[in-house]
């Protein structure tokens, strides 16, 4: 055999413009979780607090002698305190749209179709609560209020 002639390898290897240019998937082009490049790029920051080995009663000595009432007290956290409005909004500071009794305050759970309705479809339901799910917009949007005085006057005929 000649030297010129192609060897069997070499006649079956795909050609390079055969080849796919990329094999990994461009993330910038994806339509996955935003960010997710940076998300591995991103360093771990550990919290600021004191550590556990630094505390007395680490030590077997310090676990037999105990620890003082006054060094269990320091270590607590403060209660936080119930934050009051000035009446006027929703958020704490004020700044928020303004509290109305119309508006209702627990929000309505699921909306069921009122089963005594003489014409099949009926704009009226009743609130049968958290059933089983999550709640659409529309029913998320649903709020309760309490009737001073409860009439017939919205019974539409």
């Amino acid at each position: 055999m000649s030297e010129t002639s192609a060897r069997g390898d070499d006649v079956y290897q795909p050609q390079p413009e055969d080849e796919p240019s990329e094999l990994q998937p461009d993330m910038d082009d994806s339509l996955g979780e935003p960010g997710t490049d940076a998300l591995l790029d991103q360093g771990y920051s550990p919290p600021e607090r004191p550590h556990a080995r630094e505390r007395d009663d680490t030590t077997c000595e310090g676990q037999r002698r105990g620890e003082s009432l006054d060094d269990r007290l320091a270590r607590e956290l403060p209660e936080q305190e119930a934050i009051t409005g000035d009446g006027i909004g929703d958020l704490a500071d004020g700044e928020g749209e303004p509290v109305d009794a119309q508006a209702g305050g627990p929000r309505a759970g699921r909306l069921a179709p009122v089963a005594s309705s003489p014409h099949g479809s009926s704009v009226l339901a009743h609130d049968v609560g958290i059933d089983a799910g999550a709640a659409s917009a529309e029913e998320a949007a649903m709020h309760v209020i309490e009737d001073v005085e409860e009439d017939d006057s919205w019974d539409v005929r």
